[in-house]
């Protein structure tokens, strides 16, 4: 093993970012200038937040939503990057994963507003158009096709830990850990030269557990599940995942799902579309597709249930 290597000071920085936290574990030279880092990394989340929030009025995803049908927006980089990812998803997964709805996570109160009923009965007798669909993409501009209000829960938070790790690799960190709120990026390794550790959680709203724990080097994984963010109707618990065809939240989905992905991007949106597919349909597209991704199930005696596609999950402890 590596003296110098070894010898990298281990740095831990969090900030604020989308209504949670962005937190980065990395090794470095003596001389590195952790402050520069922190700066450069808050603003690399503060960025995607600009650019994606639907809780900001003045983001160029709230101005895109505000624009006219057919009219053609001028949208920035990273939002087209995003926009461009999701449809692709989208398509891929057969509507599964669909950033067209905006409406429907704001008409149950999941986004800046409380939940309305008139909202939620709209939203259910919509004629639903998926983002794929909706979308026609030029050169730094997009044109929707359909009156359809987008909304990227379902990916912004993983291409934010994506920036973050980008954000290191300027500066020369190729060692590190990077996350949001539970999805995560790995770079290269710990300082032994081992693989970095990722705990899945357990799906249980009262509690924070660790379900199982990965190996990760230079690979991301991210959780969509039904237990952090959900609301309660008539003592039924409905999660902050949506059903794009029926306009409102998902009945019946799994407890969790986790996806390995080479970007956590893509992480994050194929774990939504698992979400909504469920372990049989899901489960038959990730392997189609190649996708390592985990399934929990919970039965009705809250007993949980694991479904592994992929040889990734084989070996997680």
């Amino acid at each position: 093993m590596s003296k110098t290597f070894t010898e990298r000071p281990r740095h831990a920085l969090n900030g604020p970012t989308m209504g949670t936290r962005w937190s980065a574990v990395f090794y470095a030279g003596a001389n590195f200038d952790v402050d520069h880092a922190r700066r450069a990394l808050q603003g690399a989340v503060d960025d995607v937040d600009a650019q994606m929030s639907t809780w900001k009025p003045g983001s160029d995803l709230t101005r895109l939503n505000q624009a006219p049908v057919g009219e053609a927006a001028q949208i920035p980089s990273m939002l087209e990057q995003v926009l461009r990812l999701g449809a692709a998803i989208g398509k891929a997964s057969g509507g599964a994963f669909d950033m067209a709805v905006g409406d429907v996570v704001s008409a149950w109160g999941f986004g800046p507003h409380t939940a309305a009923q008139d909202s939620i009965r709209a939203a259910m007798a919509a004629r639903r158009v998926p983002a794929h669909e909706a979308l026609e993409f030029g050169q730094g501009t997009v044109t929707k096709r359909a009156p359809v209000t987008l909304d990227l829960n379902g990916v912004a938070k993983g291409f934010g830990v994506d920036r973050l790790a980008e954000a290191l690799f300027s500066l020369g960190v190729h060692d590190a850990l990077v996350g949001i709120d539970g999805d995560m990026r790995a770079m290269g390794t710990k300082a032994d030269g081992e693989p970095w550790t990722v705990a899945i959680e357990t799906p249980d709203p009262d509690r924070r557990a660790p379900h199982s724990i990965l190996l990760l080097s230079d690979r991301a994984v991210a959780t969509s599940g039904d237990y952090r963010h959900f609301v309660e109707v008539q003592g039924r618990r409905l999660s902050h995942t949506m059903d794009p065809v029926r306009g409102a939240p998902l009945l019946s989905p799994p407890a969790s799902v986790t996806v390995i992905a080479p970007s956590c991007a893509v992480a994050d949106a194929w774990a939504t579309a698992l979400m909504v597919l469920g372990p049989e349909k899901g489960g038959a597209l990730a392997r189609e597709v190649g996708i390592d991704a985990l399934f929990l199930l919970r039965d009705e005696n809250d007993t949980v249930r694991t479904r592994r596609v992929g040889h990734t999950f084989e070996h997680a402890a």
